[in-house]
This record gives structure tokens, C-alpha cells and sequence, in this order.
């Protein structure tokens, strides 16, 4: 079977199992046997493919075909500039964090030699993409799973900060290493009873422990919130990322714990996504 055939067999399949990405998952599992890049694929559609490879590739397939999201699937996700690694123990990065970075290359553009803590540090895309842009910040990274502190290891060492950042298996409350200019966290925001309405590609592959933020929804932001106005410098920022409906309940806690509201970003749905806030007492 041909490059061609197959991905148009694979697409159709897709399709049937509701996968809107159809044409394109195929694409790229396809880019992933072939280990070519998706351009090789539109050049060469009536290359031949071995018996062996087109195993693989039905075998990828029918996983998608199940709701497990591609960039597990692939290995890989971009996200800001770059392209980070990620595992079934990460969270997979999504474009509306990329505010967070946004917002602290924005407050921080005439900043230099600052520190920076990620709580939940995950596959370590946040805090990796910042440190990427801002070459003599330095950061820390920390977070329950050793499994997700392997994959954030492994994208600062390819992405070239390793010398830069430390990264620590710790939660947040038994926390106290060093104060930070700078404080950052997407921590777990969906309620507890909400986790089963989520779309399957989520609920059922990625780790609970990135998603579960207790019966309210908020008790981990308490926690970073808590812990963050013990470890930040006065005058430093703290970016969070929220849930949709979480505005008033996370700014009530903030200015509780000594922090003045800078401002709240919407992403690109429109839903509020981002607080960014600056400790003052």
C-alpha cells in the first residue's frame, strides 16, 4: 500500500470515530512511521510502504481512533516557539497557556537576572519557553510527579537551559527553597464532579493529577496562592492560569493573601484564562 492509500484509508476511519483532526492526525502519524517530515509525505504519496511499517501505522491509528490524543500518540507538542516532549504522566500544553509566557515577557521586558518559580512545573513548557526568551533569568521548577520532573529535565537539557533551571520533586506546602522575583503556575482548576463531562481525549488519557482541582475546583490556586505569598519578593508577580467561570473566587483569595490585581486575559474563546497579580503586603 501506498503513502496515499493509506492515509486516506486512515483519515476515513478517523472520521468515523469522530475525530475532527482526521485528515491531519493521519498526516502526522503518518510523518511519525516514516520518521520524515509531513512535506516528505505530499511529495512521495505513491511511495510504497513496508509490511511492517503499516503495521505500526494501523496500530497508531486505532489507538487515535480511541480518543488518545496525538501528541502522546506522536511523543511531542509544540507550543510558544518550540517543541517539547511530552508523556502520558504530562499534561499536554495547550495555546491559551502561552499567555502566561506572553504576559511575563511583557512585564518583564526591561528586567534582567530574575527568578523565576513554575508550581506544577508539568512538561516544563512554561517556564522552559521563558527561560528560551530571557537567556540570564534563572528558574526552578517543581511538582508532585517525579514522572513529569523526567520529561521537564529532558526538554530543558534539549532545549539548551538545563544550566539554568533546578527542578525539585516537592507539592507545594512542604515547599520553602529560595524567593522569587517571579511565580508561575497552570495548577489543576476543573472540579472534581465536572472531570467526567470532560471530552474523552482528556478525561480518559491525560493524568487526573493535572486536572483535579478538588470539589471546588480551587483548593490547589489556594494553595499556590498561599504558599506563593510566602516565597515571592514584594513588588514580585504572579501569573495563574484559572478555570472559565473562576475570576471573582481567585481574586477574592489573592488580595486575602496580599496581592493587588493587575489584570485578567481572556484567551482566544473569549474566557477569562489568566490572572496576573503583584504582591504588595
Amino acid at each position: 500500500m501506498n503513502i496515499e492509500k493509506a492515509i486516506r484509508q486512515a483519515s476515513k476511519f478517523l472520521q468515523q470515530n469522530c475525530i475532527s483532526s482526521f485528515i491531519l492526525d493521519s498526516e502526522l502519524l503518518m510523518s511519525k512511521v516514516l520518521q520524515k517530515e509531513r512535506k516528505y509525505l505530499f511529495m512521495n504519496i505513491k511511495e510504497e510502504i513496508e509490511e511492517k511499517k503499516l503495521k505500526y501505522y494501523h496500530n497508531l491509528i486505532n489507538k487515535r481512533a480511541t480518543g488518545k490524543p496525538i501528541a502522546y500518540l506522536i511523543g511531542k507538542k509544540d507550543f510558544w516557539k518550540y517543541e517539547f516532549k511530552v508523556t502520558k504522566d504530562v499534561l499536554i500544553p495547550r495555546p491559551e497557556t502561552e499567555l502566561i509566557v506572553e504576559q511575563v515577557l511583557f512585564y518583564c521586558k526591561n528586567k534582567s537576572k530574575l527568578k523565576v518559580l513554575d508550581i506544577g512545573v508539568g512538561s516544563g513548557c512554561i517556564l522552559i519557553s521563558i527561560l528560551k526568551e530571557k537567556k540570564d533569568f534563572f528558574g526552578v521548577g517543581i511538582d508532585k510527579s517525579k514522572k513529569c520532573l523526567d520529561v521537564s529535565d529532558f526538554n530543558s537539557s534539549i532545549l539548551d537551559v538545563k544550566h539554568r533551571v533546578k527542578f525539585f520533586n516537592s507539592d507545594i506546602d512542604n515547599f520553602s527553597y529560595g524567593k522569587y522575583d517571579i511565580i508561575i503556575s497552570n495548577p489543576p482548576y476543573i472540579k472534581k464532579l465536572d472531570l467526567k463531562y470532560l471530552e474523552r481525549d482528556v478525561k480518559n488519557f491525560e493524568p487526573e493529577l493535572a486536572l483535579d482541582g478538588g470539589i471546588d475546583g480551587i483548593s490547589e490556586i489556594r494553595n499556590v496562592v498561599r504558599k506563593s505569598s510566602e516565597l515571592i519578593k514584594k513588588n514580585g508577580k504572579l501569573f495563574l492560569e484559572i478555570g472559565f467561570d473562576q475570576k471573582h473566587s481567585v481574586m477574592k483569595i489573592l488580595k486575602h493573601n496580599g496581592f493587588h490585581i493587575n489584570k485578567v486575559l481572556k484567551d482566544l474563546a473569549k474566557n477569562d484564562r489568566c490572572i496576573v497579580s503583584t504582591k504588595i503586603e
